[in-house]
């Protein structure tokens, strides 16, 4: 299983939206774990994952959501 991480923290939207979406169209990633710190961000992503077709599972940190894209 080939994995990806990126850290969207403290990005404003649209750019978590951005660097994730280029994370799923690279060659060979079939989960990326992506670290958000906003609602806004966290929503954005997921709605944007979820819409090119990867499931996208949600935990809630203490000050941070992580969320798991996978395929």
């Amino acid at each position: 299983m080939t994995g990806k991480y990126v850290d969207c923290s403290g990005l404003s939207c649209p750019e978590p939206v951005i660097q994730v979406r280029k994370a799923l169209q690279e060659l060979g990633a079939n989960e990326v774990k992506v670290k958000v710190d906003s609602t806004v961000a966290r929503d954005n992503v997921a709605r944007s994952g979820k819409a090119l077709g990867w499931n996208v599972r949600i935990t809630p940190e203490d000050d941070y959501f992580m969320l798991t894209l996978t395929k």
